[in-house]
Order: C-alpha cells, then structure tokens, then sequence
C-alpha cells in the first residue's frame, strides 16, 4: 500500500514537473508572436509612424515562423489565432471608428483564417524540414492571395504593400502584382525563423552555420531580388514625353457619416467655394469625392420627397450649370424599382456622376465591389440575426454595380480623348478592378474616397499605399479626390508627384501623365502569379505526403 502512495506521488511530482517545463515554453511562443505582431503592425503605416518602418517587414514574422518549428500540433491552430487576433487589432486600430463590430470583425476574422494557416506551416515544417522555409514564403504569399477573394477579401496587411515608398521594388509588380513584391519581403522572415527554429541560444553561431548550409538557396534569393530592382529601375516610362491631363483634386474635410441638412449644407458651401478658386487654374476637370454630395440627385429632382434635400439638390444643379468645366462627383443614387411583389422600393448606389460644362449629366459609374457587413451582406436569410443586428446598427445597404464603366472626356491642354474610371474608395485596394478598368480601355484610374471617418493619419496612408501599386501595376496614372486624405498624383511608375496634407480643407490642382502604351504583363495576366503560389503550396505538400506514404507502405 506504501508502495502504491509512494509511486503515484512521484508519478504527480513528474507530472507537476511536466507541466512547468512547458509552461515557461508556452510563455515564450505568445511572447515571440506578440512580438511578430508589433513588427508586423509597425511595419504600416501606425500611430507611432505615418509612413511606416519598411524595412521591418523583411523580418516581422521571423518570431512567428520560428513559433511554426517549435510548438506543438495540437497548439498550432491556437498560436496562429492568437497572432491574426493580435496583429489586426494593432495593425487596424482605426476600424473602432468606422462601424461599432468592425474592430471585432476584422480581427477575429484573421484570428479565424490564422487558426487554419499554423497547421499548414506546421505541416511544411514536419515534411520539408531543412527547405521548409522555402516552402513557408510560398504558403504565406499564396493565403494573402486566397484572403482578398469572396465577401470578405480584405487586401490591408499584405506584406509587399509595406514597400509603397520604394519605387524599384513597386514596379515588379507590372509583372507580378503585389505577389511578387511580397515573396521578396517575406523570405528573410521565414528563412530567420528556420534559423532560429531551436531557439536565440549561441544566436551568431545558429546564423552563421545555417547560412553557410543554404548559401545556394541564399544566392538564388539574393540575384532574384537584385534582378527586381534592377528590372524596377530601368522599366519606367519616361513621363516627360506623355501628353497630360489637367485636373483639379476637390478636398473639402467634412465627414458625411456626420448626416443631417446642416452637414450637407456646409459641404455643399465648402465644395463650391473651392470648386471656384480651383476652376481659376483652368483645369479639365473638377473632381469630388466619395459621397461628396449625398442626397442623391436624380432622386431628388424627380421625386422630391424632402425640400430641404431638393433645396440643396437644386442650388448644386444651377451652380453646375453655371460651369464651363466638367465635375465628377461622388453621390448616393437613388433609383426606384419593383420588387418581387410588385411594390415599388428605392435602391441605392454609391456612385460617381459626370457632369459636362453646363451641367448635363453626361455618364455614371455604380461602385461593384461594396465594403462586407457596412455597405453589403446578402445573408439575409442565411444569417438573419446578424443581418437584423447591422441594420439595428443604421447600416446603409447598397446595390452593387454591374459594369466597368469607362468615361471619355476632351482635354483643352493637349489634344488627347481621357478615358478614364473611378474605383470608389475601398475597390482601389484590389488589383483585379484597376485592372478591369484598363482592359476596358481606361488611361487614367480616378479614385474617389471617404475615409474622414477614421480621424487617423495611419489609416489614410494604409489607403492611400495600395493606390501606388495600382498605378504600377497597369503603368497608368492614378489620381486620388478625398473628402480628408490621401488626396494626390500618382504617375505611371507608382511615384507620387503632388499631395494634400490629410485633415485639412484645399484643393490641388495638377497635370496627370496619360498613357496609352501596351498593356503590362500584369494587365494581361491579372492576379495569375496570386494562383500559382496557392496552387505550388497546395501541390508541394500533396507531393511530400504521398511520397511519405508510399515510403511507409513499401517499407519492409
């Protein structure tokens, strides 16, 4: 009996030992994804740099990876939940302004999605070991590419955005989109972490050792990113030779989340007054922002359902109509239909309208791609509790658009047609609408936007850094008209010529290189390098598995 009690208490000291082995183990992983977390958060633009420490981003994750070799499997799910919860909460601090649940969203959305990444990692780290950081930067670059797709496709926090100030490594992305900018950014985070896997022990020795072992595969890294930025730096079009474009950037700094007459009525007063002072540069066209104006004004002329609205919709009409110079604006259109029962219900767009000289509404574009939960969730009746529950909030549903609509205007400066479009606000953060757009014949891309809600510095340059790309990508000229920030000029090589300081009321006035050269690759191929990296991750661990398990099967 003695001998019994004394077993199973030594059997309880083992077991107590155990459990403060790996205790202080666990301890250390949170610690080290807590760490990725801040470095990947920093690497953007944040609320301790506007601009964003850019170089970070080439060894952010590094922790994290590190994280992937050393826990165990049935953690894995949970560290990667724990890192996505982390990272975004930080990283999109500014959503807390944007809508009461999208602080919450968004980062138990990428908690959720990093829940199912570790055990991927995990799996590479089982069955590649000395190459699986190779592998890794393959499986990170090829999730970012699966997560802008469906309903919820979010782009903010795609690692390659990070390099938006360093023009070389922007203009790969002519060829490969943002993927490839981002597996250059992401292999030094993932070959740290394989160096790194048994821990910071004898640091200096693990780095040198390991890399004297992949000097192959570090070589190989090292003349890809150098044939990039020498690619970057010589494929530029030379802007001096493009004939341009004239416009006038209407940034007017009122939020129309605010609502209410007095709101609209103060913007209208801002718009036009410096609408005037802009028309003195003789431009070729006036450009407002998203929802600029916001009753919606064919609603209103029609049905004029509120006066107080009709009364601004009319004072907008006749100052139009008083223009020799055309306007795109920004505005919620409103058209009447019948539903299935055979009532009559107003939809609504948001929507960019031009106006020609004097007024005449000469084209629309009905934005395609709406904001998950705030502008769209067609779940209705899959999920109605949280349908009834945004709608509790006063969520403004829209109507999605259908076409990508090209406008044409004449330019008095020179003697060019403009065609151009205008992704709304949130559509200028995917590359495959830029990309549409110019397809269909668009030599400029005009991005119209409202993103005074946020009140954050940071959360105007995340914005306004993917628009760099876009302008690289399909080498056409990108031009931003915000209500509160990042309003500016971006050429065809993805350089940023004129800006308005964000948060303040002014406009800015510029000539816009027009390009009409071939198509890039990426233009022609869209987000084809996004597929491949899925399919090779996909590929690469199918092919291990089943040559593990005929090696199983076929041992003796």
């Amino acid at each position: 009996m003695s001998g019994t009690l004394e077993n199973k208490k030594k059997q309880l000291q083992q077991n107590n030992y155990q459990i403060e082995k790996k205790a202080p183990q666990s301890l250390i992983n949170m610690a080290l994804l807590l760490l990725s977390a801040i470095m990947f958060s920093l690497s953007f633009p944040s609320f301790i740099n506007s601009t964003g420490f850019s170089f970070l981003a080439y060894f952010a994750l590094f922790p994290a990876f590190a994280v992937t070799y050393r826990m165990k499997w049935i953690a894995a799910p949970f560290f990667g939940l724990f890192l996505g919860l982390v990272s975004y909460a930080i990283f999109n601090y500014w959503l807390s302004s944007f809508f009461p649940l999208t602080i919450f969203i968004v980062p138990l959305l990428y908690a959720t999605y990093y829940f199912f990444l570790f055990p991927v990692l995990k799996i590479s780290d089982t069955l590649f070991i000395r190459k699986s950081y190779i592998i890794n930067s393959i499986i990170w670059v090829g999730y970012e590419y699966l997560r802008t797709k469906g309903f919820l496709g979010y782009s903010y926090g795609i690692i390659g955005y990070t390099q938006y100030l360093f023009p070389p490594l922007v203009r790969v992305s002519s060829l490969t989109g943002i993927w490839g900018v981002s597996l250059l950014v992401i292999f030094p985070s993932a070959f740290l972490g394989y160096v790194f896997k048994d821990g910071f022990k004898d640091w200096l020795v693990k780095l040198k050792k390991t890399v004297i072992e992949e000097k192959i595969v570090l070589i190989i890294y090292a003349l890809i990113f150098i044939a990039a930025l020498f690619y970057g730096s010589i494929n530029t079009v030379d802007v001096s030779k493009l004939k341009t474009w004239k416009v006038s950037l209407i940034q007017h700094n009122i939020d129309p989340w605010q609502g209410g007459y007095a709101t609209y009525r103060e913007s209208l007063t801002r718009l036009k007054r410096l609408s005037e002072k802009a028309a003195l540069d003789s431009p070729d066209i006036i450009i407002w922002s998203e929802t600029s104006f916001v009753p919606a004004i064919d609603w209103h002329t029609k049905y004029r359902p509120d006066p107080k609205m009709y009364e601004l919709v009319k004072e907008l009409k006749d100052f139009l109509a008083t223009q020799t110079i055309p306007y795109l604006i920004g505005n919620d259109e409103g058209v009447l239909i019948t539903d299935e029962k055979g009532e009559n219900k107003r939809i609504d767009y948001n929507a960019a309208l031009l106006f020609e000289p004097g007024g005449k509404h000469k084209g629309t574009y009905r934005k395609t791609h709406l904001v998950p939960f705030t502008e769209h969730f067609p779940y209705k009746k899959q999920v109605p509790f949280l349908y009834k529950l945004l709608e509790e909030a006063d969520t403004h549903f829209w109507e999605k658009g259908k076409e990508y609509t090209v406008f044409e205007i004449d330019s008095n400066n020179s003697d060019i047609k403009i065609k151009f479009s205008t992704p709304i606000c949130f559509e200028d953060t995917f590359g495959y609408i830029s990309r549409e757009f110019v397809l269909n014949g668009a030599n400029v891309i005009v991005n119209i936007t409202n993103d005074s809600w946020s009140g954050s510095i940071a959360a105007e340059v995340q914005h306004m850094m993917h628009a760099v790309f876009r302008a690289a990508e399909n080498q056409r000229s990108v031009v931003r008209s915000t209500n509160g920030g990042i309003t500016c000029i971006i050429d065809p090589n993805g350089k940023i010529t004129s800006r308005i300081d964000p948060f303040i009321e002014s406009f800015l006035t510029g000539e816009v290189p027009v390009n009409n050269s071939n198509f890039t690759l990426y233009t022609k191929i869209g987000d084809l390098f996004g597929i491949i990296f899925v399919i090779l991750s996909i590929s690469f661990i199918l092919l291990k598995l089943a040559i593990f398990y005929k090696k199983i099967i076929t041992k003796p």
